[in-house]
């Protein structure tokens, strides 16, 4: 999660690659046609259009931003089967986890739509939002103080 912090307060997409789900692990559970494609064409691409909009979102105060917490909801963790959601094989699946700021002596966060735990550790597959409501970047649910993580559900 340092790697991710890092992207977003510098505006660097490249330093939050390392939190990001990695292409081998994705190949290997996804059962679509081509999964090194959606890889690059949507996921990572969105990724990195998320960072750029967390970035964004602090502005000025980006240098200034220091990582409080991230909260993970683990306790809801589901298992996603084989078959569902196009996938090969099973993998443990959170959603709405909350990355936690302070800013000029104020508490923030917003939310890391989707974490994927691949041979045991966590990674990010959907950090603005899993269901896309516009192009670019998104930030998911900033708010003032910690936020709330969940709802759980999702892919």
């Amino acid at each position: 999660m340092t790697d991710l912090w890092a992207g977003v307060v510098s505006g660097q997409p490249d330093l939050a690659m390392p939190a990001f789900f990695p292409l081998v692990a994705y190949e290997q559970v996804k059962a679509i046609a081509d999964p090194a494609a959606d890889w690059q064409g949507r996921l990572a691409l969105e990724f990195r259009e998320d960072i750029a909009a967390a970035h964004q979102l602090l502005g000025d105060r980006a240098r200034q931003a220091t990582l409080v917490e991230v909260i993970v909801p683990d306790q809801d963790a589901d298992w996603i089967s084989p078959g569902v959601c196009a996938n090969g094989v099973g993998y443990w699946h959170v959603a709405n986890a909350r990355m936690v700021y302070r800013v000029d002596g104020r508490i923030m966060s917003f939310g890391i739509s989707t974490l994927i735990s691949w041979r045991g550790r966590w990674y990010v597959v959907h950090f603005g939002g899993e269901l896309r409501t516009s192009y670019g970047g998104m930030v998911d649910q900033p708010s003032s103080g910690p936020g709330v993580p969940g709802p759980q559900g999702g892919c």
